[in-house]
């Protein structure tokens, strides 16, 4: 979370992750949603998501939020997914964590909400 953040953000997020048609169909297209897939959700925070590498050789995290902050928007927009249709796991907010995944295909979808008024939605 990125100290400018609010819950406008958290908010906008967790629509758009229930939203994104990213699974893939019966022609194996990305067009299915993780509720039209009939998916779950792991919500596991990365506070090292964050760090900038443009300058230098050491990540920066000055535009981090702070933990309690950070701590509160994560569990703001948690909450938020668990009203909604697709059921939701979570990690520990920050503890040190082994997750355990396996990946379909090489994809990586990257959501960053300060971006969010520059592309339709």
């Amino acid at each position: 979370m990125a100290k400018s953040d609010t819950e406008a953000e958290a908010d906008y997020l967790a629509d758009k992750v229930l939203g994104l048609r990213i699974f893939p169909d019966s022609a194996g297209k990305m067009n299915l949603s993780i509720v039209d897939a009939g998916g779950s959700l792991l919500i596991v925070s990365q506070f090292t998501l964050y760090g900038d590498c443009r300058k230098g050789r050491r990540p920066s995290f000055d535009q981090a939020a702070a933990p309690e902050r950070a701590q509160a928007l994560y569990n703001y927009f948690v909450e938020k997914l668990r009203r909604g249709p697709a059921p939701v796991e979570t990690g520990v907010f920050q503890a040190m964590m082994e997750v355990h995944l396996v990946n379909q295909g090489p994809v990586t979808i990257l959501m960053d909400t300060a971006d969010r008024n520059k592309k339709n939605d």
